[in-house]
């Protein structure tokens, strides 16, 4: 008699935003089994306190225009460590399925045999609320567009043109280098007085935020001396944070 196969296992589980007490329950659980993690620069360390002490933690880590391990190994990783432990764990920053290129992941897993499973997680564009920024507000704005500042070729999404045209709030990720640019598409729409904000390290005790309008981005980010990782929030309910603040 042939005994049941175990298929491999991947779980991309979302670290949340910053602050370790934000991940999930069920976060939380797949992290105290887990034999390996494949840990994110944004997933906060403090979460691998959760882990068992026999569990592999394995930093795979991608900072912006410095050294990284590429998407290529990260895949080979998965693989190797699935069918050689059977359960691997994916903690990636905020949420797998944003800007976090979760889905290829588990599109490369299941295409060799791994099953993966989603575990979401809270993404840092949740931040602006915790900073008194709603995302969106009845009366203010009826939704939010949540853009990439820099595409792959490294150019400015022309998305966020299509969002400045509407009235609802802007987020847009991976923007700090192009804050000229998100200006001008402002500006030159006419809209370079609407209200901005730009959260670095939203959610943790080293935070830092600077509210302005949208037409001076570089010079608000120059002189809190921010960077990333930060996420850019534009539009009307940024001027809703006088109001609880």
């Amino acid at each position: 008699m042939v005994k049941n196969k175990v298929i491999p296992k991947l779980w991309l589980v979302g670290a949340g935003p910053g602050d370790p007490e934000l991940i999930t329950m069920k976060g939380f659980n797949v992290l105290k089994k887990a034999s390996v993690v494949l840990y994110d620069n944004l997933a906060n360390e403090k979460l691998l306190n959760i882990v068992s002490d026999s569990c592999l933690r394995i930093y795979v880590g991608k900072k912006p225009y410095g050294n990284y391990v590429s998407q290529e190994e990260i895949n080979q990783m998965i693989k190797n460590y699935a069918y050689k432990y059977k359960e691997v764990v994916r903690l990636k920053g905020g949420d797998p399925f944003i800007f976090g290129r979760g889905f290829e992941e588990m599109v490369y897993a299941r295409e060799n045999g791994i099953d993966a499973e989603y575990v979401p997680g809270i993404s840092s564009m949740q931040g602006a609320g915790i900073n008194g920024i709603p995302l969106t507000h009845r009366g203010v704005c009826e939704g939010f567009w949540v853009v990439t500042g820099t595409k792959t070729d490294r150019s400015l999404s022309l998305d966020l043109k299509l969002a400045m045209k509407s009235n609802a709030t802007v987020v847009v990720y991976m923007g700090m280098k192009k804050l000229d640019e998100i200006s001008e598409v402002y500006i030159s729409g006419g809209k370079g007085n609407i209200p901005a904000a730009i959260i670095q390290h939203a959610t943790l005790k080293n935070q830092k935020m600077v509210i302005g309008e949208v037409r001076n981005l570089k010079v608000m980010a120059d002189q809190k001396m921010l960077t990333y990782p930060a996420i850019i929030v534009i539009g009307k309910t940024v001027g809703l944070n006088s109001v609880v603040v």
